[in-house]
């Protein structure tokens, strides 16, 4: 239930990125064949955001709204924008562009040779970094990303996510006992509103993820998931 001015925005902008994702058939459906997440979740839905990189209508009004959404909701100073490898790194360079900061890209493990980096770019020491990633799951690999920053001498306060699927336990928890706060413009229950509103898809398939969101740890169970 929508109280405040602010749960109002969010609404707003939740719904608005769903239309964008879903006019670009970045949302698929598929309860009768589960996806497996990497997260090792099963999952009836499934969010391709790489697919937003060759839509320029969808892309920009993304990621407009990311960069109000972060100047909005971040106090903290930001001197770099981290994208998480490797979906997270075009959404950090276009915000980084937005925001005229400086950009990094963090491996999820170091490469394997000359100088076995694991963070691309030039980070000074005490650099206050915000993490860029496309989505968030269970937040298992942001914490990967953000032990790497830190490790090399980063800050790192707050992660931000295009897409949260705000349904399986752990990434609100991760994130607090990391020390980071998690922000993101849309998830599953946006999408199911503007899928129904909007006719997207059949009542069976949007009764089904319902029934999903209801209950996912025993929908990922019995479908196959941890």
């Amino acid at each position: 239930m929508v109280n405040t001015e602010k749960d109002f925005e969010r609404k707003e902008l939740g719904a608005a990125v769903a239309k964008c994702l879903i006019d670009i058939k970045a949302i698929n459906f598929r309860p009768q064949d589960p996806y497996k997440l990497t997260s090792g979740w099963a999952s009836p839905v499934y969010i391709d955001c790489r697919k937003v990189i060759a839509h320029l209508p969808q892309r920009r009004t993304i990621i407009k709204m990311a960069v109000d959404l972060i100047t909005r909701e971040i106090s903290n100073p930001i001197d770099m924008v981290a994208g998480g490898e490797t979906a997270g790194i075009p959404y950090a360079a276009w915000i980084s562009e937005a925001l005229s900061k400086p950009m990094l890209y963090v491996r999820k493990k170091p490469k394997g040779f000359a100088r076995m980096a694991q963070i691309e770019g030039d980070m000074p020491q005490s650099s206050s970094v915000l993490l860029v990633e496309d989505l968030a799951t269970d937040g298992g690999s942001k914490i990967t990303f953000i032990e790497a920053l830190r490790e090399a001498g980063g800050m790192v306060t707050d992660v931000f996510v295009v897409f949260y699927y705000s349904a399986f336990p752990g990434a609100e928890a991760n994130m607090a006992k990391a020390g980071v706060r998690m922000h993101y413009l849309c998830d599953w229950w946006d999408v199911i509103e503007v899928a129904e509103s909007g006719g997207y898809f059949t009542t069976k398939e949007i009764d089904d993820v319902k029934e999903f969101l209801d209950d996912p740890l025993g929908w990922s169970a019995s479908h196959g998931g941890k």
